[in-house]
């Protein structure tokens, strides 16, 4: 959900948005927020908790004694008290020290739950925010690559089983240099791998241009100089396709590694809705057979979307439903909005920032 981002693209925190999406939530016996649902490093947290409010104010209206899993991702990373070493569960009360604390104290009358890094929602389903994935993603973005770096510092084997502590000792450190940075932010100016991303999009789907694009704002000696020096490995070929299944293959590796038992793993860091209708089944089985399932995402990103919503698989609104029995079901439930529908929304910011989007020409990345 990115609540509290800057620049303004967090569409929860409009009320119009927001009463499509508590309907759904009624209906739930419980909910997992499955990641970044406050956005913790783009400015200081004490604004991003004030944007925060309404959302859980209405969730706590809409879920009323049910179950709420908050199960944090990278950019709400700070929400745990400490680095956590293996899987842990449990109850966030109103009143303790912290953000979580305060968040408890907005949902009076509900079970806040925190799960880290995933939740078990069925014996066959695990949830799980998906950061790791950029400890063995191929695509050269400022994230991965500065994973890379860490990845050497702390030796994290390139085979064999990983714990929660691995990942953990390998993310943890930029994610907390991250939070820091951000807390003495004076201006909105978003991440450098977000600004490298709009310029990709830019590119019109052009792979030469994309690559020189991802090499000059990322890599000033190019991704082929860092596989050299013994990163990555990163993969120079940058387009739609490529960015998907690097983000698949990625997250399937972290699936193995960590050991999940499961038949389905649903989740949300890459903020590609999916599997969709179009996709290739095959690319979101892992090698053991087991199922990945993206969220999506609640962020408005001109410039990684389509004229039409249908065409967009990063078009804002996914969630996943998951029944007693069954697989998982990916939901969009904000298809019935255009482009013009979130100018008011994202007003000012939008007014200087995001282009109209009948003006371009780029497809998304996948």
């Amino acid at each position: 959900m990115h609540l509290g981002a800057r620049p303004v693209n967090d569409v929860l925190r409009s009320h119009f948005v927001r009463a499509k999406l508590m309907p759904w939530l009624e209906r739930a016996d419980q909910l997992v927020l499955l990641g970044d649902a406050v956005e913790m490093r783009q400015g200081p947290i004490r604004d991003a908790l004030d944007v925060s409010r309404p959302f859980f104010g209405e969730l706590g209206e809409a879920v009323g004694g049910k179950r709420v899993v908050i199960v944090p991702g990278n950019h709400d990373h700070p929400l745990l008290p400490e680095r956590p070493a293996e899987q842990f569960e449990r109850p966030v009360r109103a009143g303790e020290a912290g953000s979580l604390g305060e968040i408890a104290s907005w949902l009076p009358q509900t079970e806040l739950v925190l799960s880290y890094p995933g939740y078990r929602i069925r014996p066959d389903v695990y949830a799980i925010h998906g950061h790791y994935l950029d400890c063995h993603n191929t695509v050269p973005t400022v994230e991965s690559i500065l994973v890379s770096f860490s990845k050497r510092r702390v030796k994290l084997p390139r085979d064999g089983r990983l714990s929660v502590s691995d990942y953990e000792n390998t993310v943890g450190p930029l994610y907390t240099l991250g939070f820091k940075m951000a807390q003495r932010a004076r201006s909105a100016a978003g991440t450098p791998s977000k600004k490298a991303w709009e310029m990709l999009a830019r590119s019109d789907g052009d792979p030469g241009v994309a690559a020189r694009v991802l090499g000059g704002a990322l890599v000033p000696g190019g991704v082929a100089a860092l596989n050299r020096l013994g990163f990555g490995p990163f993969n120079p070929e940058i387009s739609g396709p490529a960015l998907r299944v690097a983000g698949l293959l990625a997250m399937g590796e972290v699936v193995e590694r960590l050991g999940v038992e499961a038949d389905y793993v649903i989740f949300g860091h890459t903020h590609r809705t999916g599997p969709l209708e179009r996709d290739e089944d095959r690319e979101w089985v892992t090698p053991n057979g087991i199922r990945l399932v993206n969220t999506g995402n609640w962020v408005y990103e001109p410039v990684f979307l389509d004229r039409s919503p249908a065409e967009s698989p990063y078009w804002p609104g996914g969630l996943v439903v998951v029944e007693d029995s069954g697989p998982p079901r990916v939901e969009r439930t904000l298809m019935d909005l255009q482009h013009e529908d979130f100018r008011p929304i994202l007003e000012p910011s939008s007014r200087v920032l995001w282009p109209d989007p009948r003006d371009l020409d780029s497809s998304p990345p996948s």
